[in-house]
């Protein structure tokens, strides 16, 4: 596999920090008839290091973590917190697109598409994942 190459310009991409909105950068991208290299690299550097990211939902955050594809749940706790990996229990998963689709965790719910995975669970990207563990020994 070759190393891919992408050209960027950084200069470019620092004058687009500098507009007040998002907006106002993407017009300026339409004006030169171009568009950010960033998306571009920072998706490639994903794919090339095979990372993918699961979210964790709170009553007033969501989270994104990020780890290798092809890893377990209780791995992929563990991210979080090292106990959550040593007490892993299960894991309660929907995907994000399902998410979009659905409007909410309740139309999820009702789709029937939460599901309820063991240790064994590789967690894909995009997953909205709720960890139950239990407590860790003293």
């Amino acid at each position: 596999m070759k190393d891919p190459v992408i050209r960027v310009s950084a200069s470019f991409e620092e004058r687009l920090t500098q507009f007040e909105t998002e907006e106002a950068a993407l017009e300026e991208c339409k004006n030169l008839d171009v568009t950010s290299a960033l998306p571009k690299a920072v998706q490639t550097m994903r794919d090339v290091l095979q990372l993918s990211s699961f979210f964790t939902t709170g009553e007033d955050e969501v989270r994104q973590w990020t780890i290798r594809k092809g890893t377990k749940a209780p791995q992929a706790a563990g991210v979080i917190h090292t106990d959550f990996e040593k007490t892993f229990i299960q894991l309660i998963v929907y995907d994000y697109e399902t998410l979009r689709e659905e409007g909410d965790e309740a139309g999820v719910r009702a789709k029937g598409k939460i599901l309820t995975k063991g240790k064994d669970y590789v967690v894909p990207d995009g997953s909205i994942c709720l960890f139950k563990a239990g407590a860790a020994k003293s």
